[in-house]
């Protein structure tokens, strides 16, 4: 029911090529809201190359979108919604209807690991990707309102796959969770931090995470980057303000 739904949207956005995606995603949507788990397995068994295609990479990045999605026990139309729309915005109709496609036919048989993806990940991506990865899976996490415990956690399970550090996850977090000392948590410092540390903190992030450093075909990544950096901009920027600098 859901995904003919979709069909129906698509082409009432789209026209016929939007039907045929409305109809994949409506699958997407129907595999998660059913928790659909096969025999076992990984979606991704071969790691033999030292390359990320884009095709694997936007897979691989399906993928743990699903997993976060499903992470409280609900699947929220609007973080579905929010992953639909930035495939579409991403990478158009056609390319996202073959992303969506593939993906439907790999989870058919097979569990999604989000263990056995990091790994596969961790060998091909560049530490600066990966931390844009976490910052893509917590803006879907915030789609609906709010980001839960469970989301949260799982995030955090991921960032481990990922070889991610509690600092850089505590970092991105705050990106989404705001608090009175959001800003210094951004720059991974202590709200009793001098202003030449401050200084020093703001550089060493902005070089950190300046989109330059994120070396990715994928869009969605480099958008994901752009964002990061303009919070790290904003956040310095507010401490300055407090502090009459």
């Amino acid at each position: 029911m859901i995904k003919w739904f979709a069909a129906i949207l698509g082409y009432m956005f789209f026209r016929f090529p939007g039907a045929i995606l409305g109809f994949l995603v409506g699958s997407f949507i129907d595999n998660l809201s059913g928790g659909s788990r096969g025999r076992g397995g990984s979606v991704f068994q071969d790691i033999t190359r030292q390359k990320v295609s884009p095709a694997d990479f936007e897979l691989n990045l399906l993928s743990l979108c699903s997993i976060v999605i499903k992470a409280d026990g609900q699947v929220s139309q609007r973080e579905l919604d929010y992953v639909r729309q930035y495939f579409l915005s991403t990478y158009g109709k056609e390319r996202a209807n073959a992303i969506f496609r593939t993906f439907n036919e790999v989870i058919k048989n097979r569990e999604v690991s989000a263990q056995r993806i990091c790994t596969y990940l961790n060998q091909r991506t560049r530490y600066e990707v990966r931390l844009q990865l976490l910052h893509f899976l917590f803006g879907i996490a915030q789609a609906d309102g709010q980001v839960s415990t469970p989301e949260i956690d799982k995030i955090w399970e991921i960032a481990g796959f990922l070889r991610v550090g509690r600092s850089d996850f505590e970092s991105i977090k705050a990106m989404f969770i705001k608090s009175a000392d959001t800003a210094y948590k951004i720059l991974e410092i202590q709200k009793s931090a001098s202003d030449d540390e401050v200084k020093k903190a703001y550089r060493t992030m902005a070089k950190k995470y300046h989109p330059d450093r994120v070396n990715t075909e994928n869009e969605a990544i480099k958008r994901g980057a752009e964002e990061k950096f303009k919070q790290v901009q904003k956040a310095y920027e507010k401490i300055q303000n407090e502090r009459g600098l």
